[in-house]
């Protein structure tokens, strides 16, 4: 393995943390510097990240130790470590990925302001820190540095909506990342260990011997369960989600949509396999009953309330609800089908809702539609981002052969192995429900003609980050909008290559 790709875990994180002061000095003399900033940044991150995976195919894994403290002793776990695997580096390459195709959005459509993108970067590091942190305590830093940088990201809207919204994001985020703290406290009191590698060997060990300690793995559990199911937004904790996605600027909810709460899904399946470990999980009573049953439920309330929705941007709120309940209703299952499913959904929820903001951007931006009903008529006069938006609705509702449906058929076939036929049951509800939301967006885009008077937002433009003029909908959204779109069709036909990708990571966690 080379020195370059062993360096690059620590490198991905500390460069957009550190190049988030970057835009804040620029912009004490020049303006309008920070889209330029960021766009080089996060393209550098995409490429360097691609070359990451390139080495983990080939070696498995790769680890930095920060530092190099406690590697030289052989202490392996005493220094904090960041790990790239198999499951850590796909959310690696969606991360910088949207990170980089929002920016396209953006540009023209804003927010433009330097701050923003001091933010913006801010919140990729923080979630590449999460991604590939090999440290309990540490993903609790990581954590806080997203939560912040998201409240303030929602907040900078216009309107006192978008304020509201974000202190409600801010108090209960604060409540789950403090009650996953308190987690990882009992965890190390029963196991004195934090490395997450070293917590996988120890816990079975400790919950072999029962006692005291016992006791303590599993309110360990309880509590880092139920502030992710808070971060992830599971019923009933998920009172902030709609808020924050509807009135988030429209250049913001693509990327909080699409990440922030996927890569803190992410995290909790990272805890539950490779810190607890699929025998621990089985072996405690009900508790692979209650992670069903809170995403089931999840599932079925997220759609249903996605169904009655006028807002577009509330109505696919409600909808990640609901296919976030399905990950972790399949993280519940305690299969290798199922987490491949699971990951599988994750990494295609990113890209449809990315796709599915942006649209909704988009069509607020230059046809000033943001309800259900202003979008009749909506494919004679934008028929690229109509269609765009009906092919990522066909694939959130999981039509072959888009990403969609791959996700939920392995999730389907997991539930059958582990004869957990309700959970089928709830996938073919929330389907048709998908069905029922998707298709009066469809009708009314298609089938409905336009009862409204041209939007007054038409004819206006807006100065991009060069000074130029240019019209509200660049060539730069549609083309990212495009690209997001045929992402979703062509990775429907990934799934036997995301299996074979991820098998030496699931082998090694269902067969320690």
């Amino acid at each position: 393995m080379s020195s370059l790709a062993e360096l690059l875990p620590a490198l991905l994180i500390a460069a957009p943390i550190l190049l988030a002061t970057v835009p804040i000095v620029l912009g004490l003399r020049f303006d309008r510097t920070g889209w330029s900033v960021a766009a080089i940044t996060t393209t550098a991150l995409f490429a360097a990240t691609v070359y990451l995976a390139g080495a983990v195919y080939e070696t498995g894994q790769v680890v930095h130790v920060l530092g190099n403290w406690g590697a030289e002793q052989g202490q392996q776990g005493i220094g904090i470590e960041l790990v790239a695997d198999e499951f850590s580096v796909l959310i690696a390459l969606l991360v910088t990925a949207v990170a980089a195709g929002v920016l396209a959005y953006t540009r023209v459509g804003g927010p433009r302001g330097n701050t923003f993108y001091a933010g913006y970067l801010l919140l990729v590091g923080g979630l590449l820190g999460l991604s590939m942190t090999g440290d309990v305590f540490n993903m609790f830093v990581f954590l806080e540095i997203v939560g912040l940088a998201t409240y303030a990201m929602i907040a900078s809207g216009d309107g006192p909506e978008s304020a509201v919204a974000a202190l409600k994001y801010l108090i209960l985020g604060t409540v789950g990342a403090s009650m996953y703290l308190i987690g990882v406290g009992l965890l190390f009191m029963a196991t004195g260990a934090l490395n997450i590698e070293v917590l996988g060997r120890v816990v079975p060990e400790v919950a072999a011997a029962g006692g005291g300690d016992l006791t303590l793995l599993r309110g360990a559990f309880a509590f880092i369960f139920v502030g992710f199911a808070l971060k992830v937004a599971q019923w009933p904790l998920h009172t902030w989600q709609p808020d924050a996605y509807q009135h988030a600027p429209d250049g913001v909810t693509p990327v909080i949509a699409a990440l922030v709460s996927t890569v803190s899904a992410y995290a909790l399946g990272r805890i539950m396999y490779n810190v607890f470990g699929p025998e621990f999980l089985v072996a405690t009573p009900y508790l692979t009953e209650i992670v069903v049953t809170v995403g089931a439920i999840s599932v079925l309330v997220g759609s249903g309330l996605a169904v009655i929705q006028r807002d577009v941007k509330r109505m696919f709120a409600y909808s990640s609800v609901s296919q976030f309940g399905l990950v972790v209703a399949a993280y519940g299952l305690v299969t290798q089908t199922a987490f491949v499913g699971a990951v599988i959904h994750l990494i295609g929820h990113g890209v449809m809702k990315a796709g599915l903001f942006i649209a909704a951007g988009i069509v607020a931006l230059g046809y000033g539609a943001r309800t259900v009903d202003e979008y009749a008529d909506l494919a004679s006069n934008r028929p690229v981002v109509a269609a765009s938006t009906g092919v990522l609705l066909i694939a959130l509702i999981g039509i072959p052969p888009s990403v969609g449906f791959i996700g939920k058929w392995y999730i389907a076939v997991g539930a059958v192995e582990a004869e957990v036929w309700p959970v089928a049951i709830v996938i073919f509800l929330s389907t048709m429900l998908t069905l029922a939301y998707a298709a009066r967006l469809l009708e009314k885009m298609y089938f409905t003609p336009a009862s409204v008077v041209e939007s007054p937002h038409s004819s206006e433009s807006v100065a991009a980050d060069g000074g130029e003029r240019l019209e509200l909908v660049s060539i730069g959204m549609l083309g990212i909008l495009v690209v997001l779109t045929l992402s979703a069709v062509l990775l429907g036909f990934a799934g036997g290559a995301f299996f074979e990708w991820l098998e030496p990571f699931t082998t090694e966690v269902f067969t320690e």
